[in-house]
């Protein structure tokens, strides 16, 4: 039985060529993603027993998705089929002081409207250790977060750590909603991980002088961000990826992780050429659960995290393809992009 359990919406991801703008050539390459199904192929691809937990239209697109997902050796056991469409979102790559854009076609999709009776948790959560979803998927619908709700209710229940990211997306919801829903949710939250911006949109607490549109992001101020996170909800950790965006292309990137007993710490931070920053924060969470669910000490956990998810916004496409021993080169030094051989 799959020992870590991922649950949310899988997408088509349809994106020009390159950096290419919409439909500036009439073709569009075809991939898929999403938030917690690229943290399963994270963590199956560091050799977790991972499964990924959806709903999926029973059509040629929604087995072509399957297969893809198992050939990253993620278990797709639990997926329900169903429903009339697979949903979609298009990306178009920026560059430089252009930034990328996303646009959303997933009303209606098969998981937007799964109900309660298409997952079995007791089945589901056999030998589980740990928990992930996002807050995206309980943004899709009232019967997903319905949904969402009772799945955190279930792991608590038998002990089994749960991590949320909270992804905040204000093209899915508001931010009064997002607080009411979350609010709820994260109390049953063992670890929340957030962006610069999350905590800020979705419960109004914010690092006081720093402004993410300018680059200006001040690391220490977001340990009182998490301290209040953690004090509020109860939650053993908080982390926080730490984005400052030169431009759309070039980025540096850290994080910090705060604990209950009040330890925090903060990684080192790399600088960025941007391949594909699609991904970069769940390959972060990916590897931070991997640090923590195999043992590491909470710093190095970290420092895993934020080094797979600097490799991770080199590759094109939502998935994060990097090996253990890359990322650990990464950890220890080895930054230069060297030619391997």
């Amino acid at each position: 039985m799959a020992k870590v359990i991922t649950f949310g919406e899988i997408m088509l991801r349809l994106a020009p060529k390159g950096y290419l703008r919409f439909l500036q050539e009439p073709e569009f390459q075809a991939t898929i993603g999403g938030g917690e199904a690229n943290v399963a192929v994270s963590l199956a691809n560091y050799g977790v027993d991972a499964a990924f937990v959806t709903k999926l239209p029973s059509n040629d697109i929604g087995d072509a998705v399957l297969r893809n997902l198992r050939k990253y050796n993620v278990d797709t056991q639990y997926v329900s089929r169903g429903g009339e469409r697979i949903g979609i979102y298009y990306l178009e790559k920026g560059a430089s002081q252009r930034p990328s854009k996303v646009i959303y076609d997933r009303r209606y999709s098969s998981f937007a409207t799964s109900l309660e009776t298409d997952f079995d948790w007791n089945k589901v959560f056999k030998g589980a250790k740990w928990f992930h979803f996002t807050g995206i998927t309980p943004a899709l619908s009232f019967q997903c977060a319905e949904i969402c709700k009772i799945a955190v209710m279930e792991a608590k229940k038998r002990n089994i750590t749960v991590s949320c990211d909270l992804n905040y997306r204000k093209n899915l919801w508001s931010s009064e909603q997002a607080s009411t829903v979350m609010g709820e949710l994260l109390k049953y939250v063992d670890l929340c991980i957030a962006n610069e911006e999350d905590a800020e949109k979705v419960f109004g607490i914010k690092a006081q002088t720093s402004n993410v549109n300018d680059g200006r992001i001040k690391s220490e101020e977001y340990e009182y961000v998490a301290k209040a996170l953690s004090e509020k909800f109860g939650c053993k950790y908080v982390a926080i990826t730490l984005r400052k965006s030169i431009s759309a292309s070039d980025n540096k990137w850290s994080a910090m992780l705060y604990t209950a007993n009040k330890d925090c710490f903060f990684s080192k931070e790399y600088l960025i050429h941007i391949v594909d920053r699609v991904g970069g924060g769940d390959s972060f969470g990916g590897g931070l659960i991997y640090g923590l669910y195999s043992g590491m000490s909470e710093r190095n956990a970290l420092e895993f995290a934020v080094a797979s998810s600097c490799l991770k916004q080199t590759i094109e496409g939502d998935f994060n393809l990097v090996s253990i021993d890359e990322v650990m080169h990464l950890v220890n030094g080895d930054a230069s992009g060297r030619v391997q051989r």
